[in-house]
Parts: C-alpha cells; sequence; structure tokens
C-alpha cells in the first residue's frame, strides 16, 4: 500500500506543471529548495543534537560557489556537488567548537560562522559581487537550457527526492546510529566507543552539504542573489521549519517547510481577496499577516511541541484502526 501512494505521489508531482500556473510551479520549487535545506539542519540539529545559527551562511557559500563556477563555464551537473562539497567544508570548519561546547553555546559559536560568512559574501567583490550580488548563468544539460520556472521544476524536484531518501537511509547505517546516540548522551556515546570528533564533524559536513547544494539551486532558480538574502532571519527560518515539522523526523520537515512556505502565501492569498471588498484591507492586514503566522508557530509550540509529525502519526493511527478506537 504504501509503493501504491509512493506511486502515485511521484506521477503527481510529474504531470503537476501541466496542471497548474507558473507561480504554483515556482512555489514547488522554492518548497523543494526549502526542504533540502532544512533536512540538512535536522541532520545537524534533530538527529545529531547540535544547534547551528549559520544555516543560511552555509547556503550562500554553496550559491556563490555555483556562481563562480558557472560563470568560467563549469556546468550545473558539477557545480552543485562543488557548491555542496564547499558548504560541508567550511561546515566541518564551523563545527569544530563541538568538540567542547554544546548546547546555547554551540548556536552562539555558529551564529559567529554567520555573521563572518555575511561580512565575506559583502566585501568580496571579486567572488561574490558584494552588496550588488551575482548573476548566475542559467543551468544547461546536454545544450538544453532551463530557462523558465517548469524546466528548473524538473531539476529541483528530482534532487530534492534523492537526497531525502539519502537522508532518511543515512538513519539505518552506522553512521546515523551514532548521531542519534551523540544527540542522546554525548558520554555515553564515546564510552561505547563512538569517535565524537568524527562524527560530530560529519554531522555538520553533510548538513552543510544538503545547505550548499539548497544555495546552489536556489542561485540557478533567481539567476541573480543578493548577500541580504543568507541573512539570519533565514537561519532561524529554517530552524522553525524544523521545530514546527518535528525535530528528529524527516516526514516532520516535510510538513514543517510545507507550512513555513505555504502558510505566507495563504496569508497574503486572504489579504489580496479582503482588498477586492475594502480599499483598506491591504493597509490594515498586511502587518497583521506576520502575527498571525508568529501565532500560528508559538501555538504549535505550545499545544504540540513535537510538531507536525506527530500530529501526522495519530491520523495515521486513527485511520488505521477505524472504525475501531484506540
Amino acid at each position: 500500500m504504501q509503493r501504491r501512494w509512493l506511486a502515485a505521489l511521484a506521477l503527481l508531482l510529474l504531470v503537476l506543471p501541466f496542471l497548474v500556473n507558473n507561480y504554483v510551479v515556482g512555489l514547488a520549487c522554492i518548497l523543494c529548495i526549502h526542504l533540502i535545506a532544512a533536512s540538512g539542519l535536522n541532520v545537524m540539529t534533530g538527529f545529531s543534537g547540535l544547534i547551528s545559527l549559520g544555516h543560511a551562511a552555509f547556503m550562500g557559500v554553496g550559491c556563490y560557489t555555483a556562481a563562480w563556477l558557472a560563470q568560467r563555464g563549469v556546468p550545473f551537473w558539477l557545480t552543485i556537488p562543488a557548491a555542496g562539497a564547499m558548504a560541508a567544508l567550511l561546515g566541518a570548519v564551523a563545527g569544530l567548537p563541538s568538540l567542547r561546547i554544546k548546547g546555547l553555546y554551540l548556536a552562539v559559536a555558529t551564529l559567529a560562522m554567520q555573521f563572518l560568512l555575511e561580512y565575506v559574501f559583502r566585501e568580496w567583490d571579486s567572488v561574490t559581487g558584494g552588496v550588488r550580488g551575482v548573476n548566475v548563468p542559467n543551468a544547461s544539460l546536454f545544450g538544453f537550457d532551463l530557462l523558465n520556472d517548469t524546466r528548473m521544476y524538473y531539476l529541483i524536484v528530482p534532487l530534492a527526492a534523492l537526497l531525502l531518501v539519502l537522508a532518511r537511509n543515512l538513519f539505518r547505517t552506522r553512521v546515523g546510529r551514532a548521531f542519534i546516540a551523540i544527540r542522546d548522551k554525548d558520554i555515553s556515546a564515546e564510552v561505547l566507543g563512538i569517535n565524537l570528533l568524527h562524527y560530530k564533524l560529519a554531522a555538520f559536513a553533510i548538513g552543510s552539504f544538503y545547505a550548499g547544494v539548497a544555495g546552489a539551486l536556489l542561485g540557478y532558480f533567481y539567476r541573480a542573489m543578493t548577500p541580504e538574502y543568507f541573512s539570519l532571519q533565514l537561519s532561524i527560518f529554517y530552524l522553525a521549519v524544523i521545530i514546527v515539522g518535528g525535530l528528529g523526523s524527516l516526514v516532520g520537515t516535510i510538513f514543517g517547510a510545507v507550512f513555513m512556505t505555504l502558510v505566507p502565501e495563504a496569508l497574503r492569498f486572504l489579504v489580496s481577496v479582503a482588498a477586492q471588498w475594502s480599499p483598506r484591507a491591504t493597509e490594515i492586514l498586511s502587518p497583521i499577516q506576520q502575527v498571525v503566522f508568529g501565532l500560528l508557530i508559538i501555538g504549535f509550540l505550545v499545544y504540540e511541541p513535537h510538531g507536525l509529525a506527530v500530529i501526522w502519526r495519530r491520523v495515521r493511527r486513527f485511520f488505521h484502526l477505524w472504525p475501531f478506537r484506540t
């Protein structure tokens, strides 16, 4: 049954661009990019217990690496893994403090990396274009340019699916189980023979690799990026994604990415509908959008701190046992 549902989902994703307009296709691309980046952060924070406030900066590293290589004629199927590798390298460097500190102290250390890389993005004009930003050449496959959102959709969605499958299978391996052991009790994990140096740096590298790939795809999608995009606010956004979805759950990451991406769009749509009835509706309701969005997040944290993943499991259990009660 599960395979049938997955096949139906794959078929729906395949034909989606033919059923909806360009706006929805573009939104699906952004959602999948958020999903890739949030999956990497969940590997670090949700599964390994390593808090990071510099995730957006590693996305920037991936974006600017891909842009620099693409401008020199390197094809996108090489620039994307190279962007992930560069972000992974810097992520491992940023993870060095995790060997001595953890919790909020580690969060502050990664925050320092966020500010440091933001400074580099603004000042290294020859690579990043400085505050003006950088243009990213179109991705091309066998001479076929990916010029519009629909063509980019068929690049971004399969990559997102592949990376999700890899992340899911990672936690069936010895490496993934070591991450979970470190999250639960790092001292006990070390006593059991787990090399904390090796596995903590590996968690940072893998999570940053995902961020770098997401940043590269973002650059190819927008075709121009500025340093302001990769700010601390974006790092906090991804933390909210994995908290709302559920820490330590890839299914929760999907739900969290959908929630954090689509709810603001739904609120904007409601404001635009209200504007048709009242000319002042946009002026009055636009500031309220952020308030409503924030209250929804707080509501999840208060009433369901384990995130949307737990709600999904309850729904599945209900229909699995229906019409009998638990």
